[in-house]
């Protein structure tokens, strides 16, 4: 899997711009006030339950592009609007999540692996970015006991599967969340993809997953809807379309669209067939920033989707998928 490298970016930025970002603790006494904020959280805890949770598909963007200085990486003109669309994602959920799982394209294991960390640390995994990028904090705790209960769906649909202590958020995690939920007080956790990258495997795995949207968790699958670095970096060299990736990604995001909105057993089908697509090696020349989408479409069940936001990043056409 190919890391975001900021040098490669750098090239022929200035051209393609011419052309166009603790349980041992003793209790405190309890007080009358005490008492209304216990029962008030109660009561926040049983709405979330009552709430069915949405699953979602968003594209991140290029490295950690709203926590640069660099003018060009986190241009703000061009990511103006991915920065509106995730700044407001924690408005999707009905209610407060109980806990956030996310599907980051940044992590692929031989088994579905869970993360079960209680504090998981940062992972900044991408290079020669500016030093203001590796010092971005997103303290969000884990969540070891969500963690049991997914392994159990795991094992209950006929999965292996792996887990993993030691595991920090990536970028994929951290780039929107931190957008989202600034503050980091919502559990959250990580689940691999499988290498191997079998489509229907994916989806599966969403499926087994599905039960957790009654249980106050907000599932979201992060990659991209387009992610050729070889032809974005060609043509940032090029200072122009040379790679075609206008036409190219145009054409894949129409299609990727299209059969979201298709009844739930045809857009499956889509899914598992992706690579029949209109452009689709060129859009996804390696598939794991696609993936996570089969993970939320099985997740989502008979859920209809939503495209809330579209939107043109490095000249490549790109979406986000929503259901619920």
């Amino acid at each position: 899997m190919r890391q975001f490298d900021r040098r490669e970016f750098l090239l022929g930025a200035a051209a393609i711009a011419a052309v166009g970002q603790s349980a041992c603790e003793p209790h405190a006494p309890t007080t009358h006030g005490a008492k209304e904020k216990e029962q008030s959280m109660q009561r926040e805890e049983r709405a979330t339950m009552d709430q069915k949770m949405p699953a979602i598909f968003l594209p991140h963007g290029g490295g950690p592009w709203p926590f640069t200085h660099d003018p060009i990486v986190g241009d703000p003109k061009m990511y103006a609007q991915m920065l509106e669309y995730m700044q407001a994602l924690n408005m999707t959920p009905p209610v407060k999540p109980r806990a956030i799982l996310v599907v980051s394209a940044h992590w692929e294991e031989q088994l579905p692996t869970v993360m079960t960390g209680q504090n998981p640390p940062m992972l900044y995994d991408y290079y020669n970015f500016p030093p203001e990028t590796y010092e971005v904090q997103w303290p969000a705790p884990g969540a070891p006991e969500l963690a049991g209960e997914i392994t159990e769906l795991l094992r209950s649909s006929g999965f292996e599967f792996a887990t993993n202590q030691k595991r920090g958020f990536d970028h994929g995690v951290f780039v929107p969340l931190k957008l989202a939920y600034p503050g980091a007080e919502i559990p959250t956790l990580q689940l691999s993809l499988v290498r191997g990258l079998d489509p229907k495997e994916h989806i599966a795995i969403g499926r087994a997953l599905a039960p957790l949207r009654r249980k106050g968790v907000f599932i979201v699958g992060s990659g991209m809807s387009y992610h050729n670095l070889r032809a974005l970096f060609t043509n940032m060299r090029a200072g122009t379309d040379r790679a075609g990736v206008k036409d190219s990604s145009k054409a894949f995001d129409e299609w990727m669209g299209e059969s979201m909105l298709l009844e739930p057993d045809l857009r499956e089908t889509r899914l598992v067939e992706w690579v029949k697509a209109p452009q689709a090696r060129a859009a996804h020349p390696r598939e794991e920033h696609l993936l996570p989408l089969h993970v939320i479409a099985g997740a989502a069940e008979d859920d209809i989707a939503t495209l809330p936001y579209r939107d043109v990043v490095m000249g490549a056409h790109i979406s986000a998928v929503h259901f619920g």
